[in-house]
Parts: structure tokens; C-alpha cells; sequence
């Protein structure tokens, strides 16, 4: 007799939270007044406030003069490409309906996720763009989190969080540990760092090794830097060794996209471990010493070519 086939369980709807539609308008109090005091003296104007829906948090619906909006200094340079297709969007509707998140920063705004929205306005030749201006500039520092007009790639990404992190160091002695939302991973420090010195480093070859080998420092950021700066110069060490295996296995006739990945992946001592925890300068010791002792001789392009895959990522 055939089994009876079980019915799915049904997925429980989730409870309701926050705020329902008609609490989200009774936004005021002191600190909301001031701010948008400031907005009018600035030579804005506030267009309207709401609550939040999910944090309840007051925010600011403002219109800005261009020219007092600026990027956060530490996120990654606008794509010309991008912006020009932005452009192209608002030309073509007519309208820019997309309001950038901001906060005042010493009578000025930082966007820390709008810097296409506004590169393209000012080409444009706008006087104006709109914002949601939030009261907490520590919002500023949530830039990876908020940012949603362009993907980042791994070299951006790395780039942004290593900035953010000097920015850090520079107003708290927080630990590095307590910015873990911000930073995202901890790889992204020390990659930043290697971008930094190498602009064309080949992050993606060694991101798969560093997110099992890297945690957030539980010191103070500006201390935790230093500490990256070692590592990122061991892992620029093992890369010029790694090109250095590079330019042999090609001298040999063996081409391919691939021989970065492949190369990283065989001096990778913890590749097959299913250990979780492991000790940094212990991994990077014995990746320089398997690349010390890399036989070239030994690499059939058939080894190379099971790398398969998409192509790796592009970093510049």
C-alpha cells in the first residue's frame, strides 16, 4: 500500500511589530526642533518628520541646497558609468524620486549612500536634492549596510571599511569588536589595507582563507589597525610570491584565468580542515613556506582547468 504523501507544514505568520501606518506621523520633541532649526538656517528646508515604522526613530523629510551635501570621506569613489546612467534616468522621467539618506556633519550633510544620486544632480546641474535626514550621525558609519544604488565589489568594499575604520580610530577608543555591524567582516580590514599599497591586488584569491582565519579584534580600533597593517604586509609578501609561481607556470605554457585561485588554493594549509577556529600567524607562516616550496613541475594545465567556475572577480 502506497504511502500517503505528508502535506508541507505551513510556514507560521510572522507577528506583526512596530509602528501601524497611522502612529508613524507624531514625530517631535527638542532634538528634532533643533535639528531642523539648523536645516532652515542652513538654507533648507524641512518638507516633513515621521517616526520610523520599524525603530519608531524620528527622521527628517528636508530639501537641501546641493552644494551642502558631500559624500561620507570615506566611502568608494562614484562609477562615471553609473552616474551617467542615473542621469540619463532622471533626464528621461523627469523627476528624482530617489531621496538620499543624510546627516548634518559641522554645518554641512553626509550621504553615506547616495554619492551616485548626488554626482549625477550636480551634473545635472540641480540646486536642490531631497534627503531623509537622520538625527544619529553614527548612522553615517553604516555605510556597507545602507548602501543600495550600486553593488559593491570586493575592492570597494574593502576600501570603504578600512576608511571607516581610521575615521573610527580617530573620534573613539572603542574596540574594533564593537563595530562588527559597521565593518561587516573582518577581512575587509585587512584587504583594505592591501588595496591600499597594491591597487590591483587580487583580494578574491585570498578572501576564502581569511574569512576562516580572521576575527574582530577586541582592542581599540586604532591599535587593531596596526595589528592589520602586519598582516596585510604578510599577505602582500605571499602574493609576490604567488606571482612569482604565476610567471613560471606560464613560462611552462600553462594559461588560464585561474592560476591566482589555483595557486592560493594549493598553498592553503586549512582547505580541507573542518576545524573553525584558527591562529592567523600560524596560517600565513605555513601559506609562505608552501609557496616557498612550490613545484612548478608538478602543475598539469588539466589541474588548473577543474578550478572551472565564474571568472574570477574583477579588481580594478
Amino acid at each position: 500500500m502506497a504511502k500517503k504523501r505528508r502535506k508541507p507544514a505551513r510556514r507560521k505568520k510572522p507577528s506583526t511589530c512596530g509602528l501601524a501606518a497611522t502612529e508613524t506621523k507624531a514625530a517631535g520633541g527638542p532634538e528634532l526642533d533643533a535639528l531642523a532649526g539648523a536645516v532652515e538656517a542652513d538654507g533648507g528646508a524641512v518638507l516633513g518628520s515621521y517616526l520610523d515604522p520599524w525603530g519608531a526613530k524620528p527622521v527628517l523629510l528636508v530639501a537641501l541646497p546641493i552644494d551642502k551635501v558631500e559624500p561620507t570621506p570615506y566611502q568608494r569613489d562614484a562609477s562615471d558609468a553609473h552616474v551617467k546612467r542615473l542621469m540619463g534616468v532622471v533626464e528621461s522621467i523627469g523627476r528624482f524620486l530617489d531621496p538620499m539618506i543624510v546627516v548634518r556633519h559641522d554645518e554641512a550633510y553626509w550621504t553615506p549612500n547616495g554619492n551616485h544620486r548626488l554626482q549625477a544632480m550636480r551634473r545635472l546641474g540641480a540646486r536642490a536634492v531631497i534627503g531623509l535626514l537622520v538625527p544619529d550621525a553614527d548612522v553615517a558609519f553604516k555605510i556597507l549596510a545602507l548602501n543600495t544604488e550600486k553593488a559593491h565589489n570586493l575592492r570597494e568594499k574593502s576600501l570603504e571599511t578600512i576608511r571607516m575604520a581610521r575615521a573610527l580610530a580617530r573620534e573613539s577608543d572603542r574596540r574594533e569588536s564593537e563595530f562588527a555591524f559597521e565593518f561587516e567582516q573582518p577581512s575587509f580590514l585587512t584587504l583594505g589595507l592591501c588595496y591600499e599599497k597594491r591597487p590591483r591586488f587580487s583580494g578574491g584569491a585570498y578572501q576564502s582563507v581569511l574569512k576562516r582565519i580572521e576575527d574582530f579584534l577586541d582592542v581599540p580600533v586604532a591599535k587593531a589597525i596596526r595589528v592589520r597593517e602586519a598582516r596585510a604586509g604578510k599577505l602582500l609578501d605571499i602574493d609576490d610570491r604567488v606571482g612569482q609561481i604565476i610567471e613560471k607556470l606560464k613560462a611552462r605554457g600553462l594559461t588560464s584565468p585561474y592560476l591566482r585561485p589555483f595557486v592560493v588554493a594549493r598553498i592553503n594549509p586549512i582547505r580541507f580542515s573542518k576545524a573553525t577556529e584558527f591562529d592567523f600567524d600560524e596560517v600565513v607562516g605555513r601559506m609562505a613556506a608552501a609557496a616557498a616550496k612550490f613545484n612548478v613541475e608538478k602543475v598539469k594545465q588539466q589541474d588548473v582547468a577543474k578550478m572551472g567556475g565564474p571568472p574570477p572577480e574583477t579588481e580594478d
